[in-house]
């Protein structure tokens, strides 16, 4: 009897999620998707490196990592949402919005999953001896950008502020974003008296606070002090950004 896509989706997505960290074959072109509001859909390339071709199933959550195909629910076609990709070979996605109201004044973000299953080995190969068939996901955000929003996504990162507090045993830099795009932070440093002070990262939702701990920092430094970070922007570059602490 064959498995309907939404049957199978959940069952590869178990062993997606329990396995150890592995190689993908199948490279998704970017590590983020922008989707512009005007344009109504977007094109992300997959492509097959192995010398064997796989089954790929992709989808697109809100963002739960433990999200299935048969599970979510976005306003996003994803196709062909399943499909075979064979060696040395590419495949388009194409993702198109459907009209359900999102925040017309800031950024949503979601995330597209693509999960690769590889072909099951012959008697051959196998013979003799034990395998272990595992499936890979890779997970990228997916930026819905509105028509006409203020600023411009490339300065966001420009435009955050810092503010160092106690908390957590240490300083905490709470990072507040004013503008309407999502910002990741990839690295980030502060110095006080001389000394750098590695942060955490993550990201900064529009509008929006982000509290980071600064590992090794006792206490809240002066105002003024230099806050150095990378800003990841629409190609999946960091981009070196420096700030300052506030009063």
């Amino acid at each position: 009897m064959k498995l309907s896509i939404r049957t199978f989706g959940a069952a590869v997505l178990l062993a997606c999620l329990a396995m150890p960290a592995a190689q993908a074959n199948v490279v998704v072109g970017g590590t983020r998707v922008v989707l512009p509001a005007e344009q109504g859909e977007v094109t992300v390339r997959l492509s097959n490196a192995n010398e064997r071709p796989a089954l790929v199933q992709a989808w697109i959550d809100r963002g739960d990592p433990k999200s299935s195909p048969d599970s979510v629910d976005t306003p996003f076609l994803v196709t062909p949402p399943m499909f075979r990709i064979e060696p040395q070979r590419d495949q388009n996605l194409r993702i198109l919005y459907t009209g359900e109201a999102l925040p017309a004044d800031r950024e949503s973000v979601f995330w597209l999953n693509v999960l690769e299953i590889p072909p099951k080995p012959s008697a051959q190969d196998t013979a003799n001896q034990n395998y272990l068939q595992v499936a890979l996901r890779s997970r990228i955000k997916l930026f819905f950008r509105p028509k006409g929003l203020a600023g411009d996504a490339l300065k966001a990162p420009s435009q955050l502020t810092f503010r160092a507090v106690s908390g957590d045993g240490g300083t905490v830099l709470v990072v507040s974003n004013p503008t309407a795009y999502h910002v990741t932070l990839s690295a980030l440093s502060v110095e006080s008296a001389g000394k750098s002070y590695d942060g955490e990262t993550g990201m900064v939702a529009p509008f929006a606070e982000l509290r980071v701990h600064v590992a090794g920092l006792a206490k809240p430094p002066a105002a003024g002090a230099v806050v150095h970070f990378n800003a990841i922007n629409d190609y999946g570059a960091p981009t070196p950004f420096n700030g300052a602490t506030a009063p």
